[in-house]
């Protein structure tokens, strides 16, 4: 999310913006640095200290993060008190602790000098310190900071003759073992620490790649797959700072696989290791076990290499997603060395194969073979309809792609409705716009009462919502509210539909309103829950109702008189 500098508090959630406020004014943040131009570190004092950055472009906040586990939400307060921080003299707020700077601040200010940013003092350094100052340093920290020593063993083992996997192992290992508690395990936060040491292993491996050094890429990688899978087995990645970074660097030996510039060597090194793993099964369990099949698939060079990696995959029966896989993998195979008539007829021979199937689907249609496209469409929801029924509407999509292509209005109606009505998909609203594109005019709203009883009759999880939007499509407005007075929504479901029916009907929905908080109250305690119940007692001000909630804050303070926290939320309506 992009954030306008000066309006930040109008993208911010509320309650987040006010406890970023309350981290500044406290005095938990410290100033932050500018690390390159634009860009800020911070640390934030909270639970433990947390790490922000913020990059600025343009007075516009372009991206943030913090090593906080807060995940409910695009932005944390850790964040949110750092921008305070940097608009203070904007905003004219000071921290607790300002009046202890504000001294050497306005001293700075009066040198008329702007601070040099991290990276330009880190340059000034080195452009005056010494070699030997430099490697005495080094050698210092590389004996006391096990980060700095694997960071730098890791970023320059391609200069060590003897560079091995292991080396690259070992280090990872180290990483692991130091944030591992008392019996092994490693919690949610020592994973956010492992998760950021070993995303900087990747990025150092992309670095070497780039740099002409695929061999200590290929090392690297392959370590970080192997310790780091390992670790899924003592670690909490619920965040995924543990699965992230084998992800990534799976992602990147497929890149290398694919260089043209890839050396002889170390494509055969990279093939035989993909074969060993598969067969030592070191990533059973786990989606990159059968992608090692595939990473091999983009290293052959010759028919013995491809019978090499047949010979396997026809074995691969584990599950159905490895199978298919398989499948896959070994249509691209013979593609590569037996060619297009090859391919096709193992093709043909596996349609069940819903990846195979899709993949035949599109040739034909290129093809604008559309009577081969009716075919395997219509035998793959014939197929898939019993055991796997969300396939089924990609089939059918099929067929309403060739329809619309020969302009077939009633095939389009047809599939476009049938669409609409079942699969409850995110493109729905294209299926609507199509129905309502191809239907004549004076038969539009009989089609859709048709349409509304179909769908009631179905009567399945989220056909409330589908006959709404319908009613909105339609600005039927009384349908909408009679809609909503015959289905039992919460709260939040009813505020859903607030803003279509505000103007016209904000009585009803205020009596709506009051029905379910009197039945809210009834079931819920609690101050959050009293909170909920004021919040949306509020929106019935807003619709005009304010007897209706005097009355109503009357009775709750004679019924709930012993609720102190229900006294006090409804002293703040």
């Amino acid at each position: 999310m992009k954030i306008p500098l000066r309006q930040f508090e109008q993208y911010i959630d509320e309650t987040i913006l006010q406890r970023g406020l309350s981290y500044f004014k406290k005095g938990y943040v410290n100033t932050p640095e500018e690390i390159t131009s634009g860009k800020f570190e911070a640390i934030v004092q909270g639970t433990e200290d947390y790490t922000v950055e913020v990059q600025i472009k343009n007075e516009t906040i372009t991206d943030y993060s913090c090593t906080c586990p807060y995940d409910l939400g695009p932005v944390c307060k850790h964040v949110v008190a750092v921008i305070f921080y940097l608009q203070k003299e904007e905003l004219d707020i000071r921290a607790g602790s300002d009046h202890k700077r504000n001294g050497t601040e306005k001293i700075k200010k009066g040198t008329g000098k702007k601070r040099q940013t991290v990276a330009q003092q880190v340059t000034e350094l080195l452009d005056n310190i010494s070699h030997e100052e430099l490697r005495e340093f080094i050698h210092e920290k590389a004996e006391s900071n096990a980060s700095f020593r694997n960071l730098f063993i890791s970023s320059f083992a391609h200069r060590n003759k003897n560079e091995t996997q292991e080396t690259y192992n070992k280090q990872i290992r180290s990483i692991l073992r130091q944030a591992a508690g008392r019996d092994g395990f490693i919690d949610w936060s020592g994973t956010r620490h492992v998760g950021n040491m070993v995303h900087g292993l990747v990025t150092t491996a992309r670095n070497q790649f780039q740099l002409k050094n695929p061999k200590s890429a290929v090392l690297l990688c392959c370590a970080v797959m192997e310790e780091m899978t390992e670790a899924l087995q003592f670690a909490d990645d619920s965040n995924g700072d543990i699965g992230g970074p084998i992800e990534e660097a799976a992602e990147l030996l497929h890149e290398i696989a694919s260089s043209k510039e890839l050396p002889e060597e170390l494509r055969k090194h990279l093939f035989s290791y993909c074969l060993n793993t598969f067969n030592k099964n070191i990533f059973s369990g786990w989606d990159w076990h059968i992608d090692m099949l595939d990473l091999a698939s983009c290293l052959i060079k010759s028919n013995e290499d491809g019978e090499r990696v047949i010979a396997i995959l026809d074995k691969v029966k584990n599950s159905e997603y490895e199978a298919e896989k398989a499948q896959s993998i070994k249509l691209n195979i013979l593609k590569k060395l037996k060619g297009e008539k090859e391919a096709d007829r193992f093709m043909e021979q596996n349609l069940s194969n819903p990846s195979l199937r899709e993949t035949a689907l599109e040739k034909a249609f290129s093809k604008k073979d559309y009577i081969k496209v009716i075919q395997i469409a219509k035998e793959g929801i014939l197929h898939d309809k019993k055991d796997k029924p969300g396939l089924v509407y990609d089939w059918y999509d099929w067929l309403l792609k060739v329809a619309k292509t020969q302009h077939d209005k009633e095939k389009i109606i047809e599939y476009a409705r049938l669409m609409f009505i079942e699969s409850h998909r995110h493109d729905h609203r294209e299926h609507y716009k199509l129905m309502k594109t191809h239907v004549e005019k004076g038969k539009w709203e009989d089609f859709v009462h048709e349409l509304v009883k179909e769908i009631i009759k179905n009567s399945r999880f989220g056909d409330f919502h589908l006959v709404a939007e319908i009613y909105i499509n339609e600005q039927w407005w009384d349908k909408l509210l009679a809609w909503i007075k015959q289905n039992s929504l919460n709260m939040e479901g009813i505020s859903e539909y607030e803003k279509y029916l505000s103007k016209d009907y904000a009585p009803e929905l205020a009596d709506i309103y009051e029905k379910k908080i009197v039945e809210y109250l009834k079931r819920s305690t609690g101050r959050g829950n009293y909170k909920t119940a004021c919040r949306f007692m509020r929106r019935m001000l807003k619709l005009g109702a304010k007897e209706k909630v005097n009355r109503m804050i009357e009775i709750f303070r004679k019924e709930y008189i012993q609720r102190r926290a229900l006294m006090e939320e409804l002293d703040r309506i």
